[in-house]
C-alpha cells in the first residue's frame, strides 16, 4: 500500500481534486450539485474555511480553500463533505458503483474515489495558475466552449466581483452565445 503524505500548514491555501467512484457522472444533475453545495455549506458552518475558487464537473471537482490561521485540518472537512453527500445522495435514491470488499470493510461506499488530491499553494503565481486551471477545466473537458458558460464554477463570482472579465478565456471577436450563472458555488 502506498504511503500518502499530506502537507498540513495552519492557515494555508490548498488546491484539491476530488473524484467520484469509477468517474461516474453523478454531478451531471443540478440536483446533485445543489446537494453537494448544501453539504459543503453545512461543513463550512461547523468548520469554517474560505472557499476561494471551485468548479464541479460531472465526475470530479476542483476547489481552492484557505483555512483559518490556526487550523490545518482539511482532511476532516473533506471526509465530512464526502460522508454527508453520500448519506443524503443514497437516501434520496442516488446510485453507487460496485466497490471491492476491502473498501466495504473500511466503511466505503461506491460514490467517491477513496482519498483526494491536495496541493499547497506556494505563491501568487501558483495561486493564479490554479484559479485559471479551475475556471478553464470545463472547456478542457469539452463541456463548453467558453468558461463562463459552465454553470457550476466560481468564475461567475470572480466576474461579479470584477476580478475577471466575463469573456475570460475566450477568443476575441468570436460569438459564443449567452453565459449562465448558477450561484451554487458561492
Amino acid at each position: 500500500m502506498s504511503n500518502y503524505r499530506r502537507n498540513y500548514i495552519p492557515g494555508a491555501t490548498y488546491f484539491f481534486t476530488v473524484v467520484t467512484a469509477n468517474r461516474q457522472p453523478i454531478f451531471d444533475s443540478s440536483d446533485a450539485v445543489r446537494l453537494l453545495s448544501k453539504v459543503v455549506q453545512q461543513v463550512l458552518d461547523d468548520r469554517p474555511f474560505t472557499r476561494v475558487a471551485g468548479v464541479v464537473l460531472p465526475d470530479h471537482l476542483h476547489a481552492i480553500w484557505t483555512l483559518p490561521a490556526s487550523d490545518l485540518d482539511y482532511s476532516t472537512r473533506w471526509a465530512a463533505i464526502k460522508a454527508g453527500f453520500t448519506r443524503q445522495w443514497l437516501a434520496d435514491g442516488g446510485h453507487e458503483v460496485d466497490i471491492s470488499q476491502a473498501q466495504k470493510n473500511k466503511g466505503s461506499r461506491g460514490v467517491w474515489q477513496p482519498r483526494f488530491m491536495e496541493h499547497t499553494i506556494r505563491d501568487e503565481d501558483d495561486f493564479s495558475n490554479h484559479v485559471d486551471y479551475i475556471h478553464w477545466n470545463p472547456v478542457k473537458h469539452g463541456y463548453v466552449k467558453r468558461p463562463i458558460d459552465w454553470p457550476w464554477s466560481s468564475l461567475h463570482r470572480f466576474v461579479r466581483e470584477g476580478k475577471l472579465p466575463s469573456d475570460w478565456g475566450c477568443v476575441p471577436g468570436e460569438n459564443y452565445g449567452q453565459g449562465v450563472d448558477s450561484g451554487l458555488l458561492e
